[in-house]
């Protein structure tokens, strides 16, 4: 049997291709499945299968277009309703391919539909090799329990518990663990960064499957949840139809510096993904910085909304051809097109620059109790009560997407997150917004505590 993962780091998402026999199985397919038709050619076999864990809400599926350019049919759980031609897959449903037999488990919670697949490898074992868990189980977690309209997150917490374990938690300690996502993924909130784990380890170490009781697992699992984006559910929506084939989107078009403008005072939104130092030395005023490394696809869909076209100015042909992708990846498809020549071609036009400062910790520090200086924190919640900086205000960067924090526009205004990516997101709103003197904290918490500045925890106090 052959067995490969492709882990797609920027949305922090797993896919697989099994294959025996000649015949190739891809499960939870990323957007862009050329990687499945090269692995497939190099392996040489055919892909004849395509599994769908659950309706993903995080990022737009491959489905469709894999199975139109391969012939492959698509199984997903009964329970997702699905509008394209598919095989509606339920509990005990074995599909057998060569010497391998793939075994569905129905195991809603995360979402109503949600399936696991258990693959016994039959050249090694009658017993199960491995358990493809989908959003159901991760390393170090599970499913968060808010992603549906028909079910309340007590009642979807519930079904989790008898999923994990009169289901999951049944099959033999040895069996592998390979999850739908890892460390990073707002799908859950405690996800190690390890690429596979087994059924003993998670039974050991995870903390959902330590609470004993199911009215406790109930609790926990619906208190503190992370933010939930607004895409989420236009993504799941989208998965259960299938998206529009990447080829099918129309090319990006160049914008001269002059037509940005114009559009630019018409309320259009420019997005900078030039990394954060070179956005700070310059960039064109009122544009929004996400960076191309971390998660900027999931940032921008979460703070832009699947329904913004934006400019997109990059420092390269290949970063605007990425930027494209990434945003494709989570059903950010619309745009105006391009800056033509970048940041330099609006300098050369005579377009005025504006440039964001940025301080050390060491000087941020200094400059608290003297000056009116005021610090912003827009880390998430359990970052902020695990320690902050004293007095500072807190507005997560989630939160942007309703408004910006309540802070007086003129005063100075530091911004921290943990490491800086989504400090530099949030000064380039607050910018956009109309604060006059924002400051970006280089480094960020990670650097005022390795600078060993004094740290306080208390309950929020929001801006």
């Amino acid at each position: 049997m052959h067995f490969e993962q492709f882990y797609l780091g920027c949305l922090a998402h797993a896919s697989y291709m099994l294959a025996s026999e000649g015949e190739a199985v891809v499960v939870d397919p990323q957007r862009d499945v050329e990687i499945y038709l090269q692995a497939a050619e190099k392996n040489r076999v055919s892909i004849r299968h395509i599994f769908e864990t659950h309706l993903h809400a995080d990022f737009v599926s491959g489905h469709r277009e894999l199975a139109s350019r391969t012939g492959a049919r698509i199984y997903m759980g009964a329970q997702a309703e699905a509008a394209f031609p598919h095989v509606a897959v339920e509990d005990g449903f074995q599909l057998q391919v060569g010497k391998m037999r793939i075994t569905a488990l129905e195991t809603p919670g995360h979402t109503p539909e949600s399936m696991c697949f258990v693959i016994t490898d039959e050249e090694k074992s009658p017993a199960p090799w491995a358990i493809l868990t989908g959003d159901t189980l991760f390393l170090g977690d599970v499913g968060r329990p808010d992603l549906s309209k028909r079910y309340t997150p007590a009642q979807l917490a519930g079904m989790l518990y008898d999923s994990l374990h009169h289901k999951v938690l049944t099959l033999a300690d040895e069996v592998l663990v390979y999850p739908a996502h890892g460390a990073g993924s707002l799908c859950g909130r405690n996800m190690r960064a390890e690429r596979v784990s087994t059924i003993g380890t998670e039974r050991l170490t995870n903390y959902a499957l330590q609470i004993n009781s199911r009215e406790e697992f109930i609790k926990q699992l619906t208190s503190n949840l992370p933010a939930r984006p607004a895409y989420f559910s236009q993504d799941a929506e989208i998965n259960r139809t299938g998206a529009t084939a990447l080829s099918d989107l129309p090319a990006l078009s160049p914008i001269e510096p002059a037509e940005l403008k114009t559009l630019l005072a018409e309320g259009a939104i420019a997005l900078d993904v030039r990394p954060g130092d070179q956005f700070a030395a310059g960039h064109v005023p009122g544009s929004v910085n996400i960076a191309l490394s971390g998660q900027f696809a999931s940032w921008a869909a979460a703070l832009l909304g699947l329904s913004a076209s934006p400019v997109l100015i990059a420092d390269s042909q290949e970063a605007v051809v990425e930027a494209r992708m990434r945003l494709a990846r989570v059903g950010l498809e619309d745009s105006h097109g391009y800056l033509n020549g970048g940041i330099e071609a609006w300098q050369q036009a005579g377009l005025p620059l504006a440039t964001l400062s940025q301080i050390s910790v060491g000087a941020l520090s200094d400059q608290l109790g003297v000056s009116d200086l005021q610090v912003l924190d827009v880390r998430r919640e359990p970052e902020w009560e695990a320690g902050h900086i004293a007095n500072a205000l807190w507005w997560p960067l989630d939160n942007f997407k309703i408004a910006p924090p309540e802070i007086d526009h003129d005063i100075p205004i530091a911004v921290h997150c943990k490491g800086g990516y989504r400090s530099m997101i949030a000064c380039s709103l607050l910018q956009r917004a109309g604060f006059q003197n924002v400051v970006n904290v280089i480094g960020g918490f990670d650097a005022w505590q390795q600078a060993k500045l004094p740290v306080v925890t208390e309950k929020p106090v929001e801006a």
